[in-house]
C-alpha cells in the first residue's frame, strides 16, 4: 500500500508546481524478486502513461513481508552489481523523466538491515534515503493473536527525511511512522508540501487504522483530505494534487497563530542536520 497527505508551509507561497499528478502503485508481492521487479516496472510505466510526474511504491515491494525473507532480499546500495531494485528505480526515473518515491526495500549496510525508502529525481540520481524510524512490534496478549517484531530484523533509522523534488518538497515516513503525529508536525513546520507514507499494514491493524491515521495526520496539519483510494487488489491509482487548496485553507483558518507556544511546543532535535 502507499498513502499520502499533502502539506504546505504555514503562510508561505508554494514554490513548486501547484498542480501535478501522482501515481500510487499497489503491488502483490511474490517470493521471486525478479517477478516483483517486473511487476513494479509495469506499474510505474502504467502510471507514467496516465500522466504521473511523481510515482510512489509500497513498503517492501520487492520482498515478502516476512522475517525469513528480509536478509535474503536485502540489497547493499553501494554495490552497483548487487542492488537490482535500486538500479531499476534509478533507470525508470531517468527514462520517464519522473520523480520516484521508491516505497521501501530491505537495505544492507554495515551488517545492519534497514527498512529503507529511496527517492530518485528525473535524472536518476538518489535524492534522499529514509530509514523507517518507528519499527512495528506487536505482542499477542491472548492465544491466537498476532505476534511480530520488526526490531528482531531491522535497525531503526535515526533522522527524518525531507527532500526537495521537481514537483514539491516531500517528507517521507514508512508505514508505522504514520502513527506518530510528531513526525508529520515536524515536516509541516519545515515547509513540507507533501508527506508520503508507503505502507504494508497487515489486515488486522490496517482495516482499523490505515485510513483513520491518514485523516488524522491531514486534520492535525491542515493537510488536505482523502481524494482517492483503492481496495486490497493490485492496482495503479493516478490522482491530481492541488497544493493551492491547502495554502488557502491555512490562510482562512491560521491554526499556527492559534497555538499557545508559551504552554507547549514541538522540539526539532535534528533541525540543524543535513537530511
Amino acid at each position: 500500500m502507499a498513502s499520502l497527505s499533502s502539506s504546505s508551509s504555514w503562510g508561505a507561497n508554494i514554490t513548486h508546481q501547484k498542480q501535478f499528478k501522482i501515481g500510487l502503485c499497489q503491488l502483490s508481492v511474490s517470493t521471486e524478486k525478479e517477478t516483483n521487479l517486473a511487476s513494479a516496472r509495469s506499474s510505474i510505466e502504467l502510471a507514467v502513461k496516465q500522466g504521473a510526474a511523481l510515482v510512489v511504491l509500497p513498503e517492501m515491494w520487492n520482498c515478502p513481508y516476512s522475517s525469513d525473507c528480509f536478509a535474503k532480499f536485502a540489497e547493499d546500495f553501494n554495490d552497483k552489481n548487487g542492488c537490482p531494485s535500486f538500479s531499476m528505480l534509478s533507470e525508470l526515473a531517468t527514462c520517464h523523466n519522473i520523480t520516484i518515491v521508491g516505497g521501501s526495500v530491505p537495505e544492507l549496510d554495515n551488517n545492519n538491515i534497514y527498512n529503507t525508502c529511496c527517492v530518485f529525481g528525473p535524472n536518476g540520481k538518489l535524492l534522499a534515503k529514509h530509514r523507517k524510524l518507528h519499527l512495528f512490534d506487536i505482542q499477542s496478549v491472548a492465544p491466537g493473536e498476532l505476534s511480530f517484531k520488526e526490531s528482531d530484523s531491522f535497525t531503526a533509522g535515526d533522522k527524518p527525511t525531507i527532500v526537495d523534488t521537481d514537483v514539491c518538497r516531500i517528507g517521507i515516513g514508512i508505514c508505522h511512522d504514520i502513527r506518530f503525529p510528531e513526525l508529520a508536525m515536524l515536516y509541516q513546520a519545515r515547509g513540507v508540501e507533501l508527506i508520503c507514507y508507503p505502507g504494508a499494514f497487515n489486515v488486522n491493524t490496517g482495516s482499523m487504522l490505515w485510513e483513520l491515521e491518514q485523516r488524522a495526520r491531514a486534520v492535525d496539519n491542515q493537510a488536505g483530505e482523502v481524494i482517492a483510494k483503492l481496495g486490497h487488489e493490485e492496482a495503479v491509482l493516478v490522482a491530481e494534487i492541488d497544493l493551492s487548496t491547502i495554502y488557502y485553507q491555512r490562510q482562512s483558518i491560521p491554526l499556527h497563530k492559534h497555538k499557545q507556544s508559551n504552554i507547549y511546543g514541538l522540539i526539532d532535535l535534528k533541525e540543524e542536520e543535513t537530511l
